[in-house]
This record gives C-alpha cells, sequence and structure tokens, in this order.
C-alpha cells in the first residue's frame, strides 16, 4: 500500500503461516491437505490467525458425497443436508483427526464447521490456477469463523 506521503506499506503475510493469539506458528497447507484427500472433503481451510486455537472451514464434494451415501446404502443427500448429517460430520472428523496426527497440540485442529457452498472461481475463492484465495473465504465466511470462536 502506497500512501499519500509516499511510503510504501507492506500489508498481508509474505508465507502462508498462521499466527494463533499464543504466538504459535501454525502452516496451514499439510492440514488442508490431508483433509481434503478424504472423498467427501472438497475444501479445507484452516483458520486461527490471531485466535486461541485453530479451526477448519470444510466443504463437501458433492460427488463424494453421492458415492459416499451410494456405498452405505443411505438415502439421497443435499449438500445442504449433508453439513448436518451425524455420519457425514464422524466421517469428516476423522479426517481432521488424521490431519491432527501431523502435529503437535497447539497446532492441531479443534473444531471445523462444514459449509454448504462450494469454492469456485467464478464464487471468488480460487484462482484461475485453482488455488485457494484465503483471504477472500476469510472475509466471505466471517460469520462462520465467528461462530468456531465463540
Amino acid at each position: 500500500m502506497l500512501d499519500a506521503d509516499g511510503f510504501l506499506t507492506v500489508t498481508g503475510r509474505k508465507k502462508d503461516l498462521l499466527v494463533t493469539a499464543g504466538g504459535k506458528n501454525v502452516a496451514p497447507g499439510p492440514l488442508e491437505e490431508v483433509i481434503r484427500a478424504h472423498p467427501l472433503v472438497g475444501h479445507a481451510v484452516v483458520v486461527g490467525d490471531g485466535r486461541p486455537f485453530v479451526s477448519a472451514l470444510v466443504t463437501l464434494d458433492p460427488e463424494g458425497l453421492e458415492n459416499w451415501r451410494s456405498e452405505r446404502g443411505l438415502p439421497p443427500l443435499t449438500v445442504r443436508e449433508a453439513t448436518s448429517d451425524p455420519g457425514v460430520l464422524e466421517a469428516v472428523q476423522d479426517a481432521v483427526d488424521h490431519a491432527n496426527q501431523l502435529v503437535s497440540k497447539a497446532e492441531s485442529i479443534r473444531s471445523f464447521t462444514l459449509l454448504d457452498a462450494e469454492f469456485t472461481v467464478e464464487s471468488g475463492h480460487l484462482t484461475p490456477s485453482l488455488k485457494l484465495k484465503r483471504s477472500a473465504v476469510v472475509q466471505d465466511f466471517q460469520a462462520e469463523i465467528a461462530r468456531l470462536y465463540a
């Protein structure tokens, strides 16, 4: 950012690190990759910058949800219905638990929420090369993040 006096201020983070309120540096990438590897998960966004602990926003993959549901002989579920389905929540919790095995307790994801949204280029949450725009996700889902820390 260049101010009126010509001073340049660097904003944002150069590296993809979150710093919790306790000062713990957390690299979200490895956690997100492990969670995203689960067939039910579309995207995972680890949050917690300036917060007391690490949390995650998780979207479901509609195709993965359909396959998961049919493998178990369950009735059809919309993504919205799946965000509160106990079986889906348990499966995603297993993915989070698996990711947490990679990190210390201070870096582990303590809570998550399932979003009924999809992250797309059109929604502004992904770049054209399909990389996550963390700042856009955090901005657009402030209310959900606030609920994780309430």
